[in-house]
């Protein structure tokens, strides 16, 4: 579903964000990507998505690439950022029927998508009402329902359970496993290593723009903890 190819980012200075980067992420995947702050974690997402350029390799979802046909790709995809930009005049629910606009989902498949995320997070009761009046963890919400009313192939999310609550996290957790077992793909970055031990069924670990572990979660962390393999690859100058 993924395919990421030799792919390298420079910012100012000639200095690599990311360098040859390598990856597959298959259907029915629960990816976690894990990194230091400033190792690369999300220009590879913005790349994913299409938010940011690039010059070296190439980044394929479902076998389109997203520099040759970006329109595509997106159709296909969903993107959560860690701070969601929404749209502040506009109501919760105006927010979500503008998204299905965008992606000509039907009146009654996006009804049936709002009803049930808006009940799972909570945020029902909340819909009528001005995203500017949303708490952070309110339009983590919001966003994450936007994110799912198309039914993505590919699910990218760059630290999604900032702000949320412990229940909204376990929910969280709940619908990802959900979207993969109806044949998506999930592509996330997260901080919080005992969630993704427990979650993903593969991990990458990014230092310094270099992979430096990639694979099943159980052949990556062996007989330690994510926490520790992670801990023991970030220390080490090898």
């Amino acid at each position: 579903m993924l395919s990421i190819r030799n792919f390298s980012k420079s910012y100012k200075g000639g200095k690599k964000a990311v360098d040859s980067l390598n990856l597959d992420i298959n259907s029915g995947d629960i990816f976690g990507f894990i990194g230091h702050n400033g190792a690369g974690k999300t220009t590879t997402i913005r790349a994913i998505v299409g938010v940011l350029d690039f010059e070296e390799g190439d980044i394929l979802i479902d076998g389109v690439s997203i520099k040759k046909d970006p329109v595509s790709c997106k159709r296909i995809t969903a993107y959560i950022p860690d701070n969601p930009d929404l749209y502040d005049h506009l109501t919760g629910i105006g927010y979500l029927n503008f998204i299905a606009d965008i992606y000509e989902v039907d009146k009654d498949e996006r009804e049936k998508s709002i009803v049930k995320y808006a009940e799972a997070l909570e945020l029902t009761a909340n819909l009528g009402d001005s995203i500017s009046s949303y708490s952070h963890g309110m339009k983590q919400k919001l966003a994450i329902i936007s994110a799912l009313i198309h039914k993505p192939k590919l699910l990218v999310l760059d630290e999604p359970f900032v702000g949320l609550d412990p229940k909204a996290t376990l929910t969280l957790r709940n619908i990802m496993v959900e979207l993969c077992n109806s044949g998506s793909a999930i592509f996330f970055s997260t901080h919080v290593l005992l969630v993704a031990e427990k979650l993903c069924n593969k991990i990458g670990i990014i230092k310094d723009g270099r992979l430096v572990a990639y694979g099943p979660t159980q052949e990556v962390k062996g007989d330690s903890s994510l926490e520790d393999v992670f801990m023991e690859l970030i220390e080490t100058d090898k």
